[in-house]
C-alpha cells in the first residue's frame, strides 16, 4: 500500500503560491509513489476557482481533493503545507514544508519557529535558503529574561519552480494575443502585482518602473510602449480603477511636453495566452525593477521566448538569469519602508534590493535603441533556462530529496496515538463566478 500523503495547499487559486502547489501536486502524483491527497486553502483576496475554470489541464486534481468540510481520513504518513512557515503544523508522521520564502534579508521569528517544527523544509531559491540560514534571534520570556537563541533546526534545501516547457516556448505565431490598440510598435512588457507601499517602496517596484519609464523617454519623438500586467488583491473593475487612478497621479507628477504611452492590462490570463503575449511582435523585452523575488516565475517563463530581460541583480530570480546574457541592475540594500511592512512576513528590521535608477534608465534606454546587441545574450539566457530550470528537472530534484530525506521503513513501522485531527477548510466556496476583463486601456 502506498504511503498516505496530504498536501495543504492553496492549489485552486489565482495566486503565485496556486502556480506553485498546482506544479508541486503535480509532481507529487507523477512519481507514483504516494497515495496523494489534497486538502485546499484559500490565499489572502486572491480569487478561487482555477481548476474548475482550467478542467481540461487540471480536471485530474479533483480525484485528489478532499471532500470540504469533513475530517481528514487519517493521520497522513507524510504531511506537507505549501504556504508562510508561520502557518506550518506537524500533522503527519512526517512532515515537509514547501515556502517561496522571503524576499528580503531577515524572516520573521515565527517563520523560524514554523520551520523548525517541520522535519524538512524546502524553499523555492538559494536566496530564501540563505535568508532562513542567516536569520537569528533572542528569545525572552514575558519579564524580558533570556531564554536562548533561535535559529533554523531543520534541513533546508532549495527546489526552482520549473517552467514547463509545453507552455512556454519560442513561437513564430507572434500576433494570436490581440494587441491591437497599441499603436507602438516596440513595447517593454513588466508584470507583478501592485502592492503595498510608497512610491519606491512597493516590492515588484512598479510605481519606480512607471516614473522612470515616463522620465527616460519623456519629449522625444519616437518612444517604445510599456505593457503592464499588474492588478492589486484581485481583478474586479474597483481594482483596475485604482491600478489607474495610481499611474495617473506620477503621470501628473512629470513637467514634460510629451510622455511616452503606457497600457494597463488587467485580468486573469491562461498559460496559452501568457505565452502569446510573450512571443508577440511588439513585446520586445520585459522589465522589472523588483526589490526581492523569492523566486520569479515571470522572469524565467519569458526568458524561454529568447528576448532580453532587465532585471534587478539581487534576490531569488539571479538562480535562474545570468548576468552575462540579461541586464542586471545593480543598486544597494535599503531597509523596508514603513508603507510596506506585512505584519509576520515583510518585517520593519529587515532590507531588500533598491536598483540604481540611473542604470535602469540607461539600460531601458539602450535595449530600445540598440536592440539587436541583446538578442544573442537573450538566446543563451533561453538555453540556460531550458537545460536547467524545467518542470522536468524540477520533479527529478523533488525526488532525490525525497530520496534522501524521507525515511520511507521508518513511515511505515510507526504506531502512533490517536490524534484530533483536524477539520478541513470549510470557508471555500464551492463556486465562485468572477468577472475577470482582458482590457488594454491606455494609461
Amino acid at each position: 500500500m502506498k504511503p498516505l500523503y496530504i498536501i495543504s495547499c492553496p492549489i485552486g487559486t489565482y495566486s503565485g503560491y496556486g502556480a506553485r502547489s498546482r506544479d508541486i501536486v503535480k509532481a507529487i502524483i507523477d512519481l507514483d509513489k504516494f497515495n496523494v491527497k489534497v486538502l485546499p486553502q484559500m490565499w489572502g483576496a486572491t480569487p478561487w476557482g482555477f481548476i474548475k475554470d482550467h478542467e481540461e489541464e487540471w480536471g485530474f486534481l479533483s480525484t485528489h481533493l478532499l471532500p470540504i468540510g469533513n475530517q481528514l481520513p487519517s493521520q497522513p504518513d507524510i504531511w506537507s503545507q505549501i504556504t508562510v512557515p508561520n502557518e506550518f503544523q506537524p500533522i503527519g508522521k512526517f512532515n515537509i514544508g514547501f515556502t517561496a520564502g522571503i524576499e528580503t534579508t531577515i524572516c520573521a521569528p515565527q517563520w523560524i519557529e514554523g520551520m523548525n517544527k517541520m522535519d524538512f523544509n524546502i524553499v523555492s531559491s538559494e536566496h530564501a535558503k540563505t535568508t532562513f540560514q542567516k536569520s537569528t534571534f533572542q528569545k525572552q520570556d514575558s519579564q524580558g529574561n533570556n531564554q536562548g537563541e533561535l535559529f533554523l533546526k531543520k534541513p533546508i534545501e532549495v527546489l526552482f519552480e520549473g517552467a514547463d516547457l509545453n507552455k512556454y516556448f519560442p513561437s513564430k505565431e507572434t500576433n494570436k494575443f490581440n494587441l491591437d490598440d497599441i499603436k507602438e510598435k516596440f513595447t517593454f512588457l513588466s508584470m507583478g502585482h501592485w502592492m503595498k507601499g510608497d512610491l519606491g517602496e512597493d516590492r515588484k517596484n512598479i510605481g519606480l518602473l512607471i516614473k522612470l519609464f515616463y522620465e527616460t523617454f519623456k519629449n522625444q519623438k519616437s518612444t517604445p510602449a510599456l505593457i503592464l500586467k499588474t492588478s492589486g488583491a484581485g481583478c474586479s473593475y474597483m481594482d483596475r480603477d485604482e491600478i489607474l487612478s495610481k499611474i495617473y497621479s506620477i503621470k501628473n507628477s512629470i513637467e514634460a511636453d510629451t510622455l511616452p504611452n503606457i497600457y494597463v492590462l488587467h485580468g486573469e490570463l491562461s498559460d496559452k495566452e501568457i505565452n502569446n503575449l510573450y512571443n508577440h511582435r511588439k513585446v520586445k523585452a520585459m522589465v522589472s525593477l523588483t526589490k526581492g523575488e523569492g523566486f520569479g516565475r515571470p522572469l524565467l517563463e519569458f526568458s524561454l521566448t529568447k528576448k532580453p530581460i532587465i532585471s534587478t541583480n539581487w534576490s531569488g530570480h539571479t538562480d535562474f538569469l545570468d548576468n552575462k546574457f540579461t541586464s542586471l541592475i545593480s543598486g544597494e540594500l535599503t531597509n523596508v519602508h514603513p508603507s510596506a511592512v506585512i505584519k509576520d512576513m515583510l518585517i520593519k528590521e529587515s532590507k531588500w534590493f533598491s536598483p540604481d535608477n540611473m542604470e535602469a534608465s540607461k539600460y531601458l534606454y539602450d535595449v530600445f535603441s540598440n536592440y539587436k546587441k541583446y538578442e544573442k545574450g537573450a538566446t543563451l539566457q533561453y538555453h540556460k533556462s531550458k537545460n536547467s530550470f524545467s518542470f522536468k528537472h524540477m520533479k527529478d530534484q523533488l525526488e532525490e530529496y525525497f530520496s534522501i530525506y524521507v525515511d520511507y521503513d521508518q513511515i511505515s513501522s510507526l504506531t502512533l496515538p490517536k490524534l484530533n485531527l483536524p477539520k478541513l477548510n470549510q470557508t471555500l466556496p464551492e463556486t465562485i463566478q468572477l468577472n475577470l476583463p482582458k482590457l488594454n486601456k491606455n494609461a
